[in-house]
C-alpha cells in the first residue's frame, strides 16, 4: 500500500472495526470516521486531506472502508467486497424514458475507477474478496423492484454503500489514489433488519484490515 494512508469509514463502529485490525500505533495509517451518505463523506474527506497538506504530511492513500448490501447472486452475507469502480447510482434525472444518470445529462463523471496499483495490493491481501462495482446510493434500497432496476442498471455491481463516490470524489480533487473496501452485512433487497449480520460484518472488517497490515 502506498502510503501516509488515510482509511475513511462512515460510522464510529466501521472505524473502531478497522482499528482493531491494525497493529497499535501503526505509522503512516490514520482511520477517521467522515460520515454519513456522500456528501458528509465528501466533505469529511477533503477535509482530512487538506488538514494533512497543510501540515505538510499529505496522504498518498485514501481507502473508503465499511459494510455494505451485496447483491443477491454477486456477493453473499459475510463476503469481502473490493470496488474496481465506485458508482454514483441515484445522483440524476427521472424522464419518461427513465433514470438519466450523471453522465447522460452532461454533468460530469457518475462512477470513479479504483487506483490500479492500490486495488492491486488489496487483491493480493485478500485473495477471497469479490471485484465489482460498488454503488453509492443516497437511499438503502429496501424493495425488489428496485432491486430488479439497479441489478439491470449495472449488471457488474455487486454491492451498494453510501459514501465510496464521495470519498472517490474528496481523493480526485487532492490528486489522492482511491480504492473502496466493504463487508457483505445484508442482501440488497426488501428490508429486513433480522437477517442482517452487521456484527460479522464487523469481524470481517477488522480481519481484513489485518490482512492488508500484515
Amino acid at each position: 500500500m502506498n502510503g501516509p494512508m488515510l482509511i475513511a469509514t462512515a460510522v464510529a463502529a466501521e472505524r473502531d472495526a478497522v482499528l482493531a485490525g491494525l497493529p497499535a500505533g501503526q505509522p503512516g495509517v490514520t482511520v477517521a470516521e467522515v460520515g454519513v451518505g456522500p456528501a458528509a463523506a465528501a466533505a469529511g474527506t477533503a477535509r482530512l486531506l487538506t488538514l494533512a497538506e497543510s501540515a505538510g504530511r499529505p496522504y498518498r492513500t485514501v481507502i473508503s472502508a465499511g459494510i455494505a448490501g451485496g447483491f443477491p447472486g454477486r456477493a453473499a452475507v459475510g463476503a469481502l467486497v473490493l470496488a474496481n469502480r465506485s458508482v454514483q447510482a441515484d445522483l440524476g434525472a427521472e424522464s419518461p424514458e427513465g433514470f438519466l444518470p450523471l453522465d447522460q445529462l452532461g454533468f460530469g463523471e457518475r462512477a470513479r475507477a479504483a487506483d490500479s496499483a492500490v486495488l492491486a495490493g488489496l487483491v493480493e491481501a485478500l485473495p477471497d474478496a469479490v471485484v465489482g462495482e460498488v454503488l453509492t446510493v443516497s437511499t438503502v434500497t429496501g424493495t425488489a423492484g428496485r432491486v430488479q432496476a439497479l441489478a439491470a442498471a449495472h449488471p457488474h455491481a455487486v454491492a451498494e454503500a453510501m459514501e465510496g463516490y464521495g470519498v472517490a470524489c474528496a481523493a480526485a480533487g487532492a490528486g489522492v489514489a482511491f480504492a473502496e473496501l466493504r463487508t457483505v452485512s445484508n442482501l440488497v433487497g426488501p428490508r429486513d433488519r433480522a437477517a442482517w449480520r452487521i456484527r460479522d460484518a464487523l469481524a470481517a472488517l477488522t480481519s481484513a484490515a489485518r490482512a492488508i497490515a500484515s
